[in-house]
């Protein structure tokens, strides 16, 4: 059976202790959720819906239906009266640590989704460390051929690079998990 595995950014600091409790909640439910060993990879709802309770034991608020009302908004900008005018989602967020949660699944890398949750983390209010699942492989059929992409390497590889190039500094840590 494959395991979960995880890396921390930027690589010169220590995991978080609780990115590693992160860790180990997909662990716990390896086999329902590993995209390897499965045949085919769970929508990264399922796998919220999966995983929503031990989260919330560790006291990440999390999102709960697609439905608006369900949603985990995280505030961009704020207006008059402290409002917030801008927001974007998150699957979820533990408000006392500024860790937001994001877990991707198809879609993780040909979709273009890490691109989009670095980019979202980038700009979200009180947002100090991101924790963003990816599959392990993501298993698809092109032309009747199955085929295997490798989002958790292609992932790694790319936020590898953000995080060790000079021209500019996330201002926020960053744990890579594939499940």
């Amino acid at each position: 059976m494959a395991d979960i595995i995880f890396c921390s950014f930027p690589k010169t600091e220590r995991p978080k202790d609780f990115s590693i409790n992160v860790a180990n909640i997909f662990k716990t439910h390896l086999a329902s959720i590993s995209t390897v060993d499965l045949a085919k990879g769970l929508e990264s709802d399922k796998v919220l819906e999966t995983l929503r309770p031990d989260l919330e034991a560790l006291g990440f608020e999390v999102e709960k239906s697609k439905k608006k009302l369900d949603k985990i908004h995280r505030p961009v900008f704020f207006g008059d009266n402290g409002e917030p005018t801008v927001s974007y989602e998150i699957d979820a967020f533990h408000k006392d640590w500024k860790c937001g949660l994001e877990i991707e699944a198809g879609r993780a890398w040909m979709g273009n989704a890490v691109y989009r949750d670095l980019v979202q983390s980038l700009v979200m209010a009180e947002l100090e460390h991101l924790i963003l699942a990816v599959p392990r492989t993501y298993k698809y059929n092109s032309k009747n051929k199955p085929l295997i992409s490798k989002d958790y390497e292609y992932s790694k590889n790319l936020i590898d690079t953000i995080f060790s190039q000079t021209r500019f500094r996330l201002p926020y840590s960053l744990t890579l998990i594939g499940y």
